[in-house]
């Protein structure tokens, strides 16, 4: 979606982004909804996970607002290649509950500051978020990936707030597009969470590497079309 944004007239990469947290908390929370509705995660693990990641967020926005986003391209690349790659050796990662439960208080000491590092990247930027939130949050705390998306939707959420309590009175949303933005994504998070539930774990791995693909892809055909007129200017 921040990819489509940027190609909006006018919009300043800042712009883009907070804009794009409008549409996104929309739809985060009608996910988180759904979800809560039907599988109840772990509110114990999720709300401290989610403040943490709401801090992160506000940081991460106030640095967004004074770097160009074409500066973490290369670093999001790298990341989501070894998400792939993590989801592709491992075909039965994310299917089922993996290994013994662990006690909340041990959980907590594993996810808090990845929660907050992930925080910290969607409030500068937040291409793929979903993904690193859904992986980290399966692998820390040995739950499927269905329950991983369950707590990763309330965590996403808080990510977009925290974004936006420092956006907003910068006033750099764009409005009209972020509402248009928030009703697609409600309906959207809504329709995809319930469809996720349904189809289950092994449903939600195949979609997680379909998004990752698309968006390895569509970010490096942004890379090479951004070198491509560097490259025609050198005399050499």
């Amino acid at each position: 979606q921040l990819p489509a944004v940027l190609l909006m007239p006018g919009f300043t990469p800042v712009m883009a982004v907070a804009t794009n947290k409008v549409g996104s908390i929309a739809g985060t929370t009608a996910s988180a909804i759904t979800y809560h509705r039907r599988l109840r995660p772990d509110m114990r693990i999720a709300a401290p996970l989610a403040g943490v990641a709401f801090l992160g967020a506000l940081g991460g926005a106030l640095l967004a607002s004074h770097l160009p986003t074409s500066v973490f391209t290369p670093v999001i690349m790298v990341a989501l290649a070894g998400v792939l790659v993590f989801v592709l050796v491992r075909p039965d990662f994310g299917s089922d509950e993996g290994g013994s439960p662990l006690a909340p208080g041990r959980v907590l000491a594993r996810v808090l500051p990845f929660g907050l590092l992930v925080g910290v990247y969607d409030g500068t930027v937040g291409p793929g978020t979903g993904s690193f939130l859904v992986i980290g949050i399966a692998a820390l705390t040995h739950v499927a990936f269905l329950h991983a998306t369950a707590i990763t939707k309330i965590v996403n959420a808080a990510t977009n707030l925290g974004a936006l309590v420092f956006f907003v009175p910068l006033g750099v949303v764009h409005w009209r597009v972020g509402i248009l933005l928030a009703v697609a994504n409600t309906a959207g998070g809504y329709l995809g969470a319930r469809t996720a539930v349904r189809f289950g774990s092994r449903f939600v791995r195949i979609v997680l590497i379909v998004v990752v693909v698309a968006l390895l892809a569509r970010l490096g055909w942004q890379e090479c079309t951004a070198l491509a007129p560097a490259a025609s200017a050198d005399p050499r």
